[in-house]
């Protein structure tokens, strides 16, 4: 697994009067109103509009990160608090409904806060976001998926209600899981299950779509991602082998199927660059190319925080991405061929070196 550090945009912050603001601040910490409700969370990227709805809601000052040219610059597809409150609200929503069967048009909430929040970011069809491996739970999974979806649909220019109707459904995409009696964390099901298991595994999306097909709340578009997510394009999917899938489903599958390998949902559990040439090589097989062309172009190769050996047999940790280009990050030299350290920071930026490659990754 690659080396990882816990690193936001950057270590140094500072206290600021919201009226010195100019646009293009990061927050350090979470905007606050006074009955404790979140106004702009962590790591958000404060434009004009952000500074005067701070000073209509009448704060006076916010702490936000100090950049210097070394530090890492991590860009979050969904900030750490927001994913948290949903993952929280998602695990109480589907908690509450596989008990006492009710509640579960709740989840818009969740949507909603996740919808709003990509759509309020004006560089989120530019950026390169870090993902990593981790440990995740269903919730936090069904979260991430969620975010990945929506960009996705952003970035191919859906309407606002399809963009909700794929923010619901890829919530609840995976809830019949929650009706299973097998395992399904860190398996592979083909090797790990017998015929008997694999075919109760395989009927969680039938699950998962009983529970919510007579939800009237809920389109039927949301409905048909949570039924067909695991299908594929040359039939090896379930639990139909169905070809022909609307668009939120072919969205929510590609994201499904890069985050189950990066939290171990359904697979044995892989770093992202395995879970990438997954998806990569799925391409027109798996996966419809054109959306897979859209992922690709904003999950970074390379994240930050990772250790890298250059082609140069120079050491390395990445500290920023570029945008447009994944696999080009922005390091920071650590240990020349020799294995010396370097005595002061050195920068380098491989979009500006074309002759320098990234050769591998130093497993920690």
């Amino acid at each position: 697994m690659p080396f990882r550090l816990s690193l936001t945009y950057t270590s140094d912050m500072k206290t600021v009067k919201v009226n010195e603001l100019t646009g293009g601040e990061y927050l350090a910490s979470p905007v606050k109103l006074a009955d404790n409700q979140t106004m702009f969370y962590e790591g958000t990227c404060l434009y004009m509009k952000h500074i005067e709805a701070l000073i209509c809601a009448g704060i006076s000052e916010v702490e936000i990160f100090e950049p210097t040219s070394l530090s890492p610059r991590e860009k979050m597809v969904i900030r750490e608090q927001l994913k948290t409150d949903c993952s929280k609200k998602m695990q109480d929503v589907i908690d509450r409904y596989i008990t006492y069967d009710n509640g579960i048009e709740e989840v818009t909430e969740a949507a909603n806060k996740i919808v709003n929040d990509i759509f309020s970011r004006e560089e989120v069809v530019d950026t390169v976001y870090d993902i990593r491996e981790r440990n995740a739970d269903l919730y936090e999974h069904s979260v991430m998926v969620a975010s990945l979806s929506v960009i996705m649909a952003l970035k191919m220019n859906l309407s606002r209600w399809e963009v909700y109707d794929i923010g619901v459904g890829s919530l609840l995409h995976d809830m019949g899981l929650r009706y299973l009696s097998v395992p399904y964390q860190n398996v592979d099901p083909e090797k790990d299950f017998d015929p008997e298991s694999l075919f109760e595994y395989k009927k969680h999306t039938l699950y998962g779509f009983s529970s919510v097909e007579k939800e009237t709340w809920m389109s039927n578009e949301s409905k048909k991602i949570i039924l067909f997510h695991h299908e594929r394009l040359d039939k090896s999917g379930f639990p139909f082998k169905q070809v022909v899938m609307p668009i939120g489903v072919r969205i929510v599958a590609i994201a499904d199927a890069f985050d189950d390998r990066l939290c171990g949902i359904g697979v044995k559990r892989e770093n992202v660059r395995q879970a990438l040439d997954h998806i990569r090589n799925g391409r027109d097989i798996l996966f419809e190319g054109r959306i897979v062309d859209y992922f690709l172009e904003f999950i970074a190769a390379y994240p930050v925080g990772t250790k890298v050996v250059t082609n140069m047999g120079d050491e390395a940790i990445v500290i920023e991405q570029n945008q447009h280009f994944t696999d080009r990050p922005k390091l920071k030299l650590i240990r020349d061929r020799h294995g010396k350290a370097y005595e002061e920071d050195k920068l380098l930026d491989l979009l500006e070196n074309d002759d320098i490659i990234i050769e591998s990754v130093k497993e920690s």
